[in-house]
């Protein structure tokens, strides 16, 4: 199977570029100078049948992908002159053709000459319009599917979409903001149908006074433009399934889209897997909140709140039901005010089950457990905004932004060391709340102002029942037949981000930015760990190391002056910022205060070659402070194995960030080149001091002058040709990490590689696939593993009415121990399938769809952990084969 992928990728180039003739030349102007950014479009004669089109490149050039044995008509254009068509004909079996083009400069006399053919890509300016017709052939059902065809674009494993190697920041419908921008929302709710074109917006920035004197080469927007058919109009879809062992699906989507304002509405009620909202996308929504302190040069995150192995993978846990529903809205009362916001609800049970086998290296010791879990989540954000313009000079935002969930666990474990029941609950709210002004004084000088207040609270719980308790320093009574624990904790959180900016343009292209800011915070921590015991009564441990209550103060405030020049092709931004820092905890009676300053430098650099090449280069000091979940002094119960405490006379670390970045994409060749390598280096890092009792551990933070250093390199290259999309990524880190373990200092190590290369085709009609091969290695210290798997995915349109689409994963799973006769292979695929029919013009839609086909039971997952010196390979049972019948109907 493996032999066969890698064949077939190696020769599906050549077969379908081999019946192609290629056609170029230059096209110029009167004068013989070359034309950038022209349009070349080839149409098979007498008809509107787009075969191939290119755009000119820096010297005029361009290239087209022609059949032979056709005739076609070349349709150039370019702003500002006149256009011009040109006939061509293949004869059967010619050779490659070469065709120069002079374009006349328009007449301003002349009236505007109307178009009658829909440019497949057009560039203007830092905006890229992709015509969506051009690119589909009609089995898309949503956005991702549309901008998986599109030159340049990619969408990742969590649903992101990456524009030329860079993260899309926002999605706009419209112009409005759909669902505060979040990339992955709109891929997998905006309707295919609905989409006409897909304008990319390059060094973006919603600020227009600030565009020339802040760095936005990574600040990439989508806007999405609507089908005529689809403005002032309510549109979207019912869609409802039932499948066997009575599973069920509902998804309704609702639209409405007009100048003046919008209405998105979005749910999705199901038990077949299908996670539409993850705890992974509940961290990751920031409310579209700037961050004032980012690029500050400080670090302090304050805990999120929320569990941490609700982030875990469970995409393919045996069972989930998922109740989703969202609400956005945007409205402009007039041109210089607009309102924005939105809703979105969560209720998931997710089922998981998994088999573990850990090797304890120098405790020469393996423990095999089987781990049953049950996750529950209820989570709320609700999110309000309001922008004001009043001209072109001054530009207000605030916003408001609410997050509050209620997050459960209970797992039941099995394992040779002994067996626990253990239940987690906690229920985070976070208000937080932002303010930003900017101002453009004048010509030479622009202020900006940015405000940021967090309000946060937590109350965790945690309960443990297990057949022994390891921790002598927990004073438990041991005439029980179980070790009933409880652990209650609060957690609260003030924090004040503020920022004031002043730029003075020096000339056109430089400046001198001056930065005043602060970060404010005041935490509160108490904890308190007590025993059940069998008579029904409560025995509370009221020694001191087991109880916390903590208040911790943080502040910053700090002066930052940077220049930024550019020079031809050259930018140069380098700066500094001079910070005093204090601490201050309160606990066990007693006050702990520092105070200190420090000096961060940082640079910027860019070479841009053209406006889609760039080589970069970011240097960067920073401090990284921790919260006062490391400062409290008290034992806290992380799980029933493990106990940790803070340290209050903790220091900062110190970061030390480099990194090299190339970026090329030649909308002549269609061809995307995206390197980097990275380098960062922590010094006094806090490192956890651990005692290991067997598996058990109890451990602190501690400063450590042993450092941390991570290198880390990414490639990846992508071309499309008229009818074939390519693409090949690299990505390897070497990590090496200190700890202390039994007062011994450990170095341990981490290599991680993975490669993948992948053909797709782009057929109008004809069936389209994709075939590709992914290999990745870890080796961590002690063991090493490795997975390979060649991937298919098929896509055939037939009879008019039918669409059938199939995705295939085949994985083989190798893990070796290191002095051990452990070894673990394991080898499984996935296989899923939908067959839709609908007729021509109908809006009913009927879809039968499989999942698993294969019927596998488990996948596999390994690490290591550096401070036990373990590493643990894990079997994870998914769901089983599913059978799902559904209807859609098209509003």
């Amino acid at each position: 199977m493996k032999n066969i992928a890698i064949l077939l990728i190696a020769l599906l180039p050549f077969f379908i570029i081999s019946q192609n003739v290629k056609l170029e030349g230059i096209v110029k102007d009167s004068n013989g100078n070359p034309l950038e950014m022209a349009n070349v479009i080839a149409f098979k004669k007498g008809t509107n049948f787009l075969q191939s089109y290119s755009i000119t490149d820096s010297k005029g050039n361009y290239k087209l992908a022609l059949e032979d044995g056709e005739s076609y008509t070349l349709k150039v254009s370019y702003l500002g002159y006149n256009s011009k068509n040109v006939q061509i004909s293949i004869s059967p079996q010619s050779k490659d053709l070469i065709e120069n083009i002079t374009l006349e400069e328009a007449n301003e006399s002349l009236n505007q000459v109307e178009i009658t053919y829909e440019m497949p890509v057009k560039i203007v300016g830092d905006t890229i319009v992709y015509n969506s017709d051009s690119f589909t052939n009609g089995t898309e059902k949503k956005l991702e599917d549309v901008l998986k065809k599109l030159p340049g674009v990619e969408i990742d494993d969590n649903g992101e979409v990456e524009v030329e190697g860079k993260k899309v920041q926002k999605v706009l419908v419209e112009g409005k903001e759909f669902f505060d921008g979040d990339s992955k929302v709109a891929t997998q709710n905006i309707p295919a149908s609905a989409i006409d074109k897909i304008q990319v917006l390059k060094n973006y920035n919603e600020v227009s006074g600030m565009k020339g004197v802040t760095n936005n080469e990574d600040n990439i927007a989508i806007n999405i433009k609507l089908k005529e058919g689809k403005k002032r109009f309510w549109f979207g879809e019912v869609n409802a399934g039932v499948g066997d062992n009575e599973k069920y699906a509902a998804k309704p989507k609702l639209f409405y889209y007009s100048p003046e304002k919008s209405i998105n509405i979005l749910a999705d009620v199901n038990n077949i897997g299908e996670a539409p909202f993850t705890m992974r996308d509940y961290f990751r929504f920031t409310g579209g909140l700037r961050g004032a302190m980012r690029g500050s040069g400080t670090s302090f995150n304050v805990s999120s709140g929320g569990l941490g192995f609700m982030t875990a993978q469970n995409n393919k846990a045996q069972e989930i039901t998922s109740k989703f529903g969202a609400i956005n809205f945007g409205f402009a009362p007039k041109k210089t005010l607009d309102f924005n916001g939105f809703a979105i609800v969560n209720d998931s049970k997710t089922n998981m089950f998994t088999e573990s086998n850990t090797i304890y290296n120098k405790l020469n010791l393996t423990e095999v457990s089987d781990n049953k879990g049950v996750q529950g989540s209820k989570l709320g954000i609700l999110k309000f905004s309001t922008t004001y313009k009043p001209n072109t000079n001054v530009h207000i935002d605030y916003d408001i932004f609410g997050k509050i969930s209620e997050q459960t666990e209970w797992q039941d474990v099995t394992s040779t060391s002994r067996n626990a029941d253990t239940y987690k609950e906690e229920k985070p709210f976070s208000l937080n709340q932002n303010f930003n002004l900017y101002y453009t004084i004048d010509d030479k000088n622009i202020f900006s102002a940015e405000m940021q207040h967090l309000y946060q609270k937590d109350t965790p719980l945690y309960n443990s029942l297990a057949t022994t308790q390891p921790f002598v320093i927990i004073p438990t009574s041991d005439t029980e037949s179980i070790f009933d624990l409880i652990q209650n904790r609060k957690l609260s959180t003030n924090k004040l981000d503020a920022k004031f900016d002043y730029y003075y343009l020096l000339t056109p292209k430089s400046n001198i930015n001056i930065s005043l800011g602060t970060t404010l915070s005041k935490q509160n921590l108490t904890s308190h760990i007590s025993q059940n015991l069998d008579d029904g009564t409560v025995l509370n441990f009221n020694d001191t190391t087991l109880n916390n209550d903590v208040d911790f103060n943080f502040s910053d405030i700090f002066l930052g002056v940077h220049y930024k020049m550019v020079s031809g092709i050259f930018t140069f931004n380098p700066g500094v910022s001079i910070h005093q820092y204090a601490t201050k905890d309160t606990q066990l009676g007693a006050e702990n205060k520092n105070n200190f300053t420090k000096l961060l430098p940082d640079v910027y650099a860019n070479l841009q070659f053209k406006s889609s090449e760039s080589l970069r280069f970011n240097y960067a000091m920073s401090t990284q402070f921790s919260d006062v979940d490391n400062i409290n002094e008290g034992y806290i119960l992380s799980n029933y194995k493990s106990l940790t405490k803070g340290n209050r006379e903790l220091e900062n670390a110190l970061y030390h960030k480099y990194s090299l970045s190339y970026f090329s994409f030649s909308m002549f060749s269609f061809t995307n080149i995206n390197a980097s390598l990275n380098y960062t280096k922590k010094e006094n890092g806090v490192k956890n001091n651990t005692q290991l009792v067997g598996i058990d551990r109890i451990s602190y933070p501690v400063n450590s002058n042993l450092a941390d250093e991570t290198m880390s390199a990414y490639f990846r290259y992508g071309k499309t040709y008229s009818r074939l999309k390519t693409n090949l990524t690299a990505n390897v880190s070497n990590s090496t990490f200190n700890n202390i373990v039994n007062d011994e200092e450990i170095k341990s190590k981490s290599i991680s590689q993975s490669y993948q290369g992948s053909v797709a085709t782009k057929f109008k009609n004809a069936p389209n696939f994709e075939i590709g091969y992914e290999k990745s290695f870890n080796n961590y210290t002690n063991s090493n593993s490795e997975t390979d798997r060649p991937f298919a995915n098929i896509e055939i349109s037939f009879l008019k009415s039918f669409i059938f689409t199939s995705d295939y994963s085949y994985y083989n799973y190798k893990n070796t121990f290191e002095n051990s006769n452990n070894k673990t292979k394991n080898k499984y695929s996935f296989l899923n399938a939908n067959l839709y029919y609908q007729q021509k013009n109908s809006k009913w839609e009927f879809k039968l769809s499989a999942s698993n086909l294969t019927n596998n039971k488990s996948i596999n997952t390994d690490s290591y952990n550096e401070i036990s010196d373990s590493n643990a390979t894990s079997v994870y049972f998914v769901q089983p084969r599913l059978y799902l019948l559904s209807v859609k109907y098209n509003l």
